[in-house]
């Protein structure tokens, strides 16, 4: 299958590009495995809080994620998690604490995936997306779903073991359908939430429900909202979005109708935009345009045929 990724290269929706990070899953039970890789001089570790890093400006203009090798890291025992290696075999893994660390030189900042992700390197990047992901499940799934009781981490980050019932838990990921739905007159639909500020609009979006295809999701999703009804729906590409925890499958899918009806409930406002609308719309600053990491921005980049302006939010 073909992918807007792959069709633009020089495009790749944010957060999915070869981080040349090989997550090396075979390792995240052998302990001694993992402490020798701990103990390793080269290996290299950054705190995780909140969802922030700290991430530096280097000389030469480049972001990076700040690491320190092993041996100067906070001590953690418990929140270590092991992320992967490189193809030089460095390892990699992320401490969870409850605040990041100061920095002597001052030169160093807190940034969430909004912002770093937008900076980093793929390899950066990758290495983020995971430990952000681990870490808003860590926080948020410390007691048995099962039975009640604590849990334990284990696999290195990637299991909580029930001491109790021995259940075991994985990492959650919440599967969310977005997508650029274009008419008979190639116009898009794009909405704004209720939450959002006056001219903020995007694609329509929503959680994959229990016992539906993605496909059936875009269609009950885009009725529900909009009151739009959808035929075609064809697959885009795949952004993970630990916000905290989904996994953003994005689609463009064919109107089969063209009355708007919004719910109300997320939706304020919706409206058709030919080309020439939406980019006017631009130009004035009645519409903010969807830049960032989102893979929204490239859905409607897709029908747009030109990059969106710069101006806008995240």
């Amino acid at each position: 299958m073909t992918t807007w990724t792959d069709q633009n290269a020089d495009r790749p929706v944010s957060l999915t590009a070869p981080s040349g990070i090989d997550r090396a899953a075979h390792h995240r039970l052998d302990e001694a495995w993992l402490a020798a890789a701990w103990s390793h001089p080269t290996t290299r570790c950054f705190v995780v809080s909140g969802g922030q890093v700290l991430i530096d400006e280097t000389s030469d203009g480049r972001t990076e994620l700040v690491m320190t090798p092993s041996f100067e890291a906070p001590l953690t025992e418990a929140h270590r998690y092991f992320l992967g290696t490189d193809e030089d075999g460095v390892s990699y893994f992320a401490l969870q604490k409850d605040a990041l660390p100061g920095r002597i030189d001052q030169s160093a900042r807190p940034a969430g995936l909004r912002e770093a992700g937008l900076l980093l390197s793929p390899r950066d990047v990758g290495l983020m997306v995971h430990a952000v992901g681990l870490e808003n499940w860590q926080r948020t799934h410390r007691f048995c779903s099962r039975c009640g009781e604590r849990t334990v981490i284990a696999a290195a980050g990637h299991i909580r073991r029930c001491p109790a019932c021995g259940a075991e838990h994985y990492p959650r990921t919440d599967p969310a359908v977005i997508m650029a739905v274009t008419d008979e007159e190639d116009r898009i639909l794009l909405g704004r939430q209720v939450h959002w500020p006056e001219g903020r609009f995007s694609t329509l979006a929503g959680f994959v429900e229990p016992g539906e295809s993605i496909e059936q999701a875009v269609r009950r999703e885009v009725f529900e909202e909009v009151g739009v009804s959808v035929g075609r729906v064809d697959y885009i590409a795949s952004q993970p979005w630990p916000f905290p925890s989904s996994l953003m499958l994005g689609f463009t899918a064919r109107a089969t109708s063209t009355d708007i009806e919004v719910d109300g409930d997320e939706i304020h406002e919706a409206r058709w935009f030919s080309r020439d609308e939406l980019g006017a719309a631009f130009e004035s600053g009645e519409v903010l345009p969807p830049y960032g990491i989102s893979i929204a921005a490239r859905l409607i980049e897709l029908w747009y045929a030109k990059p969106l302006p710069t101006r806008g939010f995240l």
